[in-house]
């Protein structure tokens, strides 16, 4: 069965609506926007603000792009990247397969993909012509080589664990341009994970060159070539003049000369750098900043433009479950309990941007369940009381987690990154669980290190166990099939490297069993239902507010939300925060 639905980057309408979501949510305002919110408006198609000049498609310019982060490396595999790093990805690599516009899995560098009747094997053909940016073909021996050595025989990368997950077993390769993934039983979701890193093939002749420095010069077949590279200063690419997508007039993409990307973690030197020139784009997932975008955009004495997006992700504290005091339920529910969403988001400067979080999928999201949001401990706002009821019972319980004796404080460490924000979120989160008989110690932490110290390596005592009690984090940002997400987020913790919380549970192994033998959105629903209700009861996260996505940009600056297929349909947007550049040019006064 088939369940189309207008994707989520489509949905965004004017704060004012947002208030209506909000009051979808729990909020009881009547649908008005929050008080002290900013008068601009989200437009609500294309999740587009601000008015462009039609202009024609033309070749040349140069553009610098604002990312909130990088990566420590650009070897798919071993990198570990956010939208910061999955924007620079997208320029250099291409992923097998994408999304369009509808929310649909579409072939993208492949030229088709086909499953068996049960599931078990997907048939990938690769496009006819396509090379690396050194000349080498990309083929199927080629396509074999990067499946076996940087995803599924690389024990030390985090990208074996996702095709663990999905019951993947192996690649054959049928004839040049040909592959058969084979699975060890049916998976539904399987397109899901060959749009992202397992599914950005890169130059084996460049690789096994040198595989140390690959990553600090990657080769892809990306719209752009890799230049140059100073870590956390800037990145630059130069077109490829050999890139095998077009556009719709059967023009050679891309059109820009060049980018130049530039790592810029302090929100408010981002928002400076465009106002002053420095960058023509910027990437932002904090209200404040998009805020100042805002302002930008609705003067008229300026020329700019954005995009906007919200989707599924939200702001959100990750649990560790296998280190005591969090290993115990009772201490994740009362933290839970006694944070304050709305209070994160005013401190973030997301107010009268987005909504309370209602957890892992915004209300209108098909997988969206009222039933399970309503079971979420804090759903309805704090509850300091139930908080410190369970705090207390925890800390004059003799037996205990922490092996300290009844009555000794719970003491738990908060590591968040070193932004300004973000710090006075760690201040807010510490007094908050305080409140509640919880000593919290606070941890600044680069992002690298946040994300890697989440992600633990398999030599600890417990494989993959990370390093951390709580971490500031992201939630999950289900933009595909919940499968592909889920079965990392909550897979076997010595396997799954993408389950930084190390929960897991035999009810949500059994609904994950669910989505991927079927097909039928109702039993799919079903299952991604069952995962929300348990996750809630037992909280290996806690969520806060929704996460306001903005791209900013020069009003010079055309198709950043246009890229599209071979096919001439269009793409899903800035989902996540992730800019592609094959389909931008700059207008020719």
């Amino acid at each position: 069965m088939k369940h189309s639905r207008r994707p989520l980057w489509r949905l965004l309408a004017a704060l004012a609506a947002l208030g209506l979501v909000a009051g979808a949510c729990g909020d009881d305002d009547g649908g008005d926007a929050a008080e002290g919110s900013t008068d601009t408006t989200f437009a609500a198609e294309g999740g587009a603000v601000g008015e462009q000049e039609e202009a024609t498609a033309a070749y040349g310019g140069r553009i610098v792009v604002g990312l909130e982060a990088e990566s420590t490396t650009w070897t798919p595999g071993t990198a570990q990247l956010t939208s910061g790093g999955l924007t620079v990805a997208n320029a250099i690599y291409d992923p097998l397969i994408a999304r369009n516009a509808d929310g649909e899995y579409q072939p993208f560098l492949a030229e088709s993909l086909e499953p068996n009747d049960d599931l078990s094997e997907w048939t990938l053909t690769l496009r006819d012509g396509v090379t690396f940016h050194d000349g080498t073909p990309l083929d199927a021996e080629t396509l074999k080589w990067n499946f076996d050595t940087l995803h599924f025989e690389n024990e030390s990368g985090n990208t074996r664990g996702a095709l663990l997950s999905a019951g993947v077993t192996g690649m054959e390769v049928v004839d040049d341009r040909t592959v058969v993934y084979q699975l060890s039983g049916p998976n539904a979701a399987f397109p899901d994970l060959l749009r992202g890193l397992i599914g950005m093939p890169v130059s084996r002749t460049a690789y096994e060159a040198d595989p140390a420095a690959f990553g600090d010069a990657p080769v892809g077949t990306g719209p752009f070539v890799f230049s140059s590279w100073v870590r956390n200063g800037s990145l630059t690419v130069e077109r490829n003049p050999d890139y095998w997508l077009t556009d719709a007039e059967g023009q050679q993409l891309p059109y820009l000369d060049g980018i130049e990307f530039r790592p810029i973690e302090d929100e408010d030197s981002r928002s400076l750098s465009l106002q002053s020139n420095d960058i023509q784009v910027l990437q932002t997932l904090r209200g404040a900043t998009a805020k100042k975008v805002l302002d930008l955009v609705e003067d008229d004495s300026r020329d700019y433009a954005a995009l906007t997006y919200v989707g599924n992700e939200s702001g959100s504290a990750i649990f560790n479950t296998l280190r005591p005091p969090l290993d115990d339920v009772r201490v994740r529910r009362a933290l839970a309990l006694a944070s304050d969403g709305e209070l994160v988001a005013e401190v973030l400067g997301d107010d009268g941007l987005v909504p309370r979080s209602p957890g892992f999928f915004s209300a209108d999201s098909p997988w969206y369940s009222e039933e399970a949001s309503a079971t979420y401990p804090g759903i309805d706002g704090r509850d300091l009381e139930a908080a410190t009821a369970l705090i207390d019972e925890y800390v004059n319980d003799p037996n205990r987690s922490d092996g300290k004796a009844p009555g000794e404080p719970v003491a738990v460490e908060y590591a968040c990154l070193p932004d300004a924000t973000l710090i006075a979120v760690a201040q807010l989160q510490q007094s908050l669980w305080s409140e509640a008989g919880v000593e919290v110690s606070l941890k600044q932490v680069e992002q690298a290190e946040l994300i890697s110290n989440a992600v633990g390596s398999p030599d600890q005592e417990q494989p993959w166990s990370g390093t951390f009690l709580a971490n500031c984090w992201r939630s999950p940002a289900v933009t595909g099939d919940p499968l592909t997400d889920f079965q990392s987020f909550f897979g076997d913790p010595a396997t799954s490297t993408g389950n930084f919380t190390n929960y897991s549970h035999p009810e949500i192994d059994a609904a994950l069993e669910t989505l991927r033998t079927s097909s039928e959105f109702e039993e799919r629903y079903a299952a991604v239902e069952a995962i929300q209700l348990r996750a809630y009861e037992d909280v290996p996260i806690a969520f806060s507010s929704g996460t306001p996505i903005l791209v900013g940009f020069r009003g010079d600056i055309h198709g950043i939300d246009e890229w599209g297929f071979a096919d001439g349909n269009l793409g899903s947007g800035i989902t996540g925060g992730v800019i592609r550049f094959h389909s931008t040019f700059m207008s020719v006064d």
